[in-house]
């Protein structure tokens, strides 16, 4: 419940908010575009089953796996530390 000067629904609207954000920055790192014929990073060939599954697909399975292991590393993001977390 929320006090104050702040509304009853604010706690759900900054979380409603926070799941937006995080919506809209994961739209806007999708791939857009024709899908490459050969991987960007190794220039091994894309398979066609993966170029039609992932419209814009710039890199091969492995690469792929490999970016995004690397930007889960770097995040940068402290769950423990986040609201959300705090108000589960």
């Amino acid at each position: 419940m929320a006090t104050g000067w702040a509304g009853d629904t604010a706690v759900q609207d900054q979380i409603d908010a926070t799941v937006d954000d995080a919506v809209k920055r994961a739209r806007s790192r999708l791939a857009k575009g024709p899908s490459l014929e050969r991987c960007e990073e190794c220039d091994k060939p894309i398979p066609e089953a993966r170029r039609k599954a992932v419209p814009g697909v710039r890199l091969c399975v492995v690469c792929q796996e490999a970016a995004d292991r690397e930007e889960a590393a770097f995040a940068g993001y402290n769950r423990r530390g986040s609201k959300d977390s705090q108000l589960r």
